[in-house]
């Protein structure tokens, strides 16, 4: 998996994936299969990450459907849940994190 920091301080993950049987579901164009790219960004509000794909080495993204979603302050815990959903395919969306820590 790789992170790195993107304009304005913003993380960014983005890896290769092999879409298992089924794809993953977006909502421009519904599924896509086969080798994909997968990229999660930290949206600026803190609090949301945005998840993508696209066909290997394409230009156009699509977002994975359900998404944006929380991340509860470890956003690469949620690419890593998406990059495990893509992998096993069945129209594969966004992840829902569990719920954060409540509040004190």
């Amino acid at each position: 998996m790789t992170g790195r920091q993107h304009g304005g301080g913003r993380q960014q993950w983005c890896d290769e994936v092999l879409a298992g049987p089924g794809g993953a579901m977006t909502d421009e164009v519904g599924v896509i299969t086969g080798p994909l790219t997968l990229r999660t960004t930290a949206l600026p509000d803190g609090r949301l990450v945005r998840i993508e794909v696209q066909y290997k080495d394409a230009e156009e993204w699509y977002a994975l459907t359900g998404s944006p979603v929380l991340h509860h302050g470890d956003p690469a815990a949620v690419h890593a849940a998406a990059l495990a959903a893509v992998r096993t395919g069945h129209a594969a969306e966004a992840p829902v994190p569990p719920a954060g820590p409540a509040p004190a």
